[in-house]
């Protein structure tokens, strides 16, 4: 699931450079994308790991939703954190030690007997993942030398798309098969082979610019960025209020085994990744269109899953149709972000990776409330009540359009 600005830097980015580019620079943005990857499974593990961390551990389902949660909330912080504080280091060591936070966080909820040391973990991994939205994705013209730029990009990228896809069901299936520990095991054995893989190949990469705090609130200053941003904060947080708790809905009320809850959040994945390509087309002609259709399929999928999730053929209809919406939500909300401020965007977009982690664990926590009291059923009815308010929220674009346009000049 790709959180990052899509197109844009939170630190800098360089132009290309004149050379053609040889394997080793291709190697290296690989690198760099496997790091996107296994954060982006890491971030979301828990998702399919939930009933069995949570029988194991002896926490509630909403207890264990805390574990996206603190990924979240160290997200939020560390966006701007680090691309202030990241000052004039050199973005290679900058991103390795990012790495190494993806690593640590890894082993210690794989070797953890406790729920708090568990979570102090998650918040590792929420440092790793903020500053690396804010890093990892600018880089790309400068690993990848050739004269749009974009290529190196969309190998970080692919490994977004590739970690949407396949992390979060493969780590499902390890987990099914070896215990849930050694899914994350596997997560950290992933991220020592990409910091080997860097430490070989990532030139050195200073930085062209150092972004100052008060750069960071650009985005607030324009009105269309400001709408923009109150629906990706709706519909990210409604998201994970329902999707948190996917798992354990598919299990208690739809009744699946845990080898078809693996195949359906395969299936989930698979439809996220044509989801994403439907999403670029559509937002390529109308970025507000894509954004108010996704605010409503979204919604209206957790509330048919709320509706007719205990018959199993609808149940798996419906999760393909989410993927499918959720696929479009990232590409949808950053095309629009960018249309609307593309030079605010460039020194703001760490409020945008801010926000939207802030909405991931809002929304997870808040989430998690209502499994513990009110149940499955209603969790999902609440996610998508609050997912469809992005259609009304990017609606208010159209009012501010005609206001604007009723007063005299």
């Amino acid at each position: 699931m790709s959180t990052a600005p899509t197109g844009t830097a939170c630190l800098d980015s360089a132009p290309a450079q004149a050379a053609g580019p040889t394997a080793r620079h291709w190697l290296a943005a690989g690198s760099v994308g496997t790091a996107a990857f296994a954060l982006v499974t890491a971030e979301f593990l828990p998702v399919g790991l939930l009933p069995a961390m949570a029988a194991d551990i002896g926490i509630t389902e909403g207890q264990a939703g805390l574990m996206v949660t603190m990924a979240g909330v160290l997200g939020a912080i560390a966006a701007p954190s680090v691309t202030v504080g990241a000052g004039r280091l050199d973005r290679r060591i900058v991103l390795m030690v990012l790495v190494g936070l993806l690593v640590l966080s890894n082993l210690i909820v794989a070797l953890s007997t406790s729920y708090p040391l568990i979570l102090l973990g998650r918040l590792l991994l929420g440092i790793g993942v903020g500053g690396f939205w804010c890093i990892g994705v600018a880089i790309g013209p400068r690993v990848v030398p050739e004269p749009t730029g974009t290529r190196g990009t969309a190998i970080i990228f692919a490994g977004i798309s590739l970690g949407t896809v396949a992390g979060v069901p493969a780590g499902t299936f390890i987990g099914d098969l070896f215990g849930w520990r050694a899914a994350f095991a596997a997560a950290a054995g992933i991220g020592v082979a990409v910091l080997v893989a860097q430490a070989l190949l990532l030139p050195s990469l200073p930085p062209q610019r150092a972004i100052r705090w008060r750069d960071l609130p650009a985005l607030l200053h324009v009105p269309k960025a400001r709408i923009g941003l109150l629906a990706a904060f709706v519909m990210f947080g409604g998201q994970f209020f329902a999707y948190t708790y996917i798992a354990p809905y598919l299990v208690q009320i739809t009744g699946l085994g845990s080898g078809m809850v693996t195949g359906l959040l395969l299936a989930y994945g698979t439809a996220g990744f044509f989801g994403n390509i439907v999403g670029s087309w559509v937002a390529g002609k109308d970025a507000r269109t894509a954004v108010a259709t996704t605010a409503l399929v979204l919604g209206a999928s957790a509330l048919a899953l709320a509706a007719f999730g205990a018959i199993p053929i609808a149940a798996i209809a419906i999760i393909v149709v989410w993927g499918l919406a959720f696929g479009a939500l990232p590409i949808a909300t950053q095309t629009f972000m960018f249309r609307a401020a593309s030079e605010a965007l460039e020194t703001g977009a760490a409020l945008l990776v801010s926000l939207i982690q802030v909405a991931i664990a809002l929304g997870a926590t808040v989430g998690g409330l209502t499994v513990d009291g009110l149940g499955l059923v209603s969790t999902m009815v609440a996610g998508g009540i609050v997912m469809m308010l992005g259609a009304p929220v990017i609606a208010m674009l159209g009012r501010e359009r005609r206001v604007a346009a009723a007063v005299p000049h």
